[in-house]
């Protein structure tokens, strides 16, 4: 297929996202106190709990079957590959550059997580219904595009608030750990007198704590053993309404029995499905709209080192998606994947894509980086536009 072909191809759904995150920039301006502060965070909590639950739940409900599942065995791993290399590549970057400690977490997290949701579900679609489309029959390829974008969506949100979600928390705790410790060695030289007493209480309420220690040990090893596990996993992260939905989704389209209650037009519960369906469809534009009026922060943003933000490009759309092309296609050379080149090109573009807009929502709740996130949001995003495009004309290329 020619070459201008393929870039247009990949650059309409690039445009489309790009129109709908200026509205959304557009609305959030003072001028016309659309998408203020308040009006946001409405939407992003219906976003939350309502739309993208709703979304992932009729899409993979109707798309994906036990059979499809175990075709797609990969994509989990793929998926876990680009967190993995890009926290790697990440890291080496803050160790060349000797960046500042407080910015690991934030700079690791942009590294490692790309937008494998909204970004995929509105490329996939959009690419199957381009009039010179090279994955074949519209239909079909817009079904098993949802399909794997859904997925892809599924299986990033938790990764994210697993791995990212834990790496933000582990270095914004260190930072307090340091405050603490700055702070605990100016009070011991101001109150040096006070030294002595002040062992004595500990070794008291050592004892004290001593025997209420042996007192719980008495209470069942399983039952402490399952309370430090369920702390330490964090099970109301990790299962956010996205993730439940995807479960539910992936039980009723997996299941033949769920299956044909909700879906077909002889499902006695099809009803159900439709509803879904059309409250998941508000997802997509009320996402980027946000994206557009949350990166405007970006702009009014000050303080953010330029060589930080050129790591996280170089890392994001050139050393990440050319390491992306040689694992994918070894993956295809010992026959690891199906030759379905709609699939290859879902696997190849989750290394090119920008950094996750869930990783502005784990720095809003630890207050780690928060006005840094926006300028990298605002940086990468911007650049999203070029290297998106050309990477997945690349991509097109690669695997027709």
């Amino acid at each position: 297929m020619q070459f201008w072909k393929l870039f247009i191809t990949a650059l309409m759904p690039v445009l489309k996202v790009l129109l709908i995150t200026a509205l959304g920039a557009f609305l959030a301006l003072d001028r016309f106190n659309v998408l203020r502060d308040t009006a946001r965070k409405h939407l992003n909590t219906l976003v939350y709990y309502v739309f993208t639950p709703a979304l992932v739940c009729s899409i993979l409900t109707k798309t994906i079957t036990f059979k499809n599942l175990v075709m797609l065995w990969f994509m989990p791993l793929n998926i876990l590959l680009t967190f993995i290399v890009g926290t790697a590549l990440g890291w080496l970057f803050m160790k060349i550059t000797k960046a500042p400690n407080h910015m690991y977490g934030l700079v690791l997290g942009c590294c490692a997580a790309g937008n494998l949701g909204n970004l995929p579900l509105i490329i996939m679609p959009t690419v199957c219904k381009e009039s010179n489309s090279p994955f074949g029959a519209v239909d079909l390829c817009y079904k098993k595009g949802m399909g794997y974008a859904s997925l892809s969506m599924a299986i990033g949100n938790i990764y994210i608030w697993t791995f990212v979600y834990n790496i933000v928390r582990l270095y914004s705790s260190n930072k307090t750990l340091d405050n603490n410790s700055t702070l605990e060695k100016d009070s011991v030289k101001n109150s040096t007198e006070d030294l002595s007493e002040t062992v004595d209480d500990h070794e008291n309420q050592l004892q004290i704590e001593t025997t209420f220690s042996h007192e719980r040990a008495k209470l069942p090893k399983l039952a402490k053993i399952v309370k430090t596990l369920v702390e330490k996993l964090n099970l109301k992260v990790l299962l956010a309404p996205a993730t439940v939905g995807s479960i539910v989704g992936l039980v009723m389209g997996g299941i033949t029995p769920f299956r044909k209650l909700f879906v077909g037009d002889d499902a006695p519960l099809r009803v159900l499905e439709d509803s879904t369906s059309m409250v998941g469809d508000a997802a997509i534009p009320a996402v980027t709209l946000l994206v557009g009026a949350n990166l405007l922060k970006g702009l009014k943003g000050s303080g953010m080192k330029v060589p930080l933000l050129l790591g996280i490009l170089v890392v994001r759309y050139i050393a990440l998606p050319m390491l992306g092309v040689c694992i994918v296609k070894g993956a295809i050379h010992f026959g690891l994947i199906n030759h379905d080149p709609l699939y290859q090109f879902m696997l190849l573009l989750q290394y090119a894509l920008p950094p996750a807009i869930s990783i502005s929502t784990i720095t809003q709740l630890f207050g780690a980086g928060e006005t840094e996130c926006s300028i990298i949001m605002l940086a990468t995003y911007a650049c999203a536009a070029v290297s998106l495009t050309l990477w997945s004309t690349f991509f097109m290329w690669l695997v027709l």
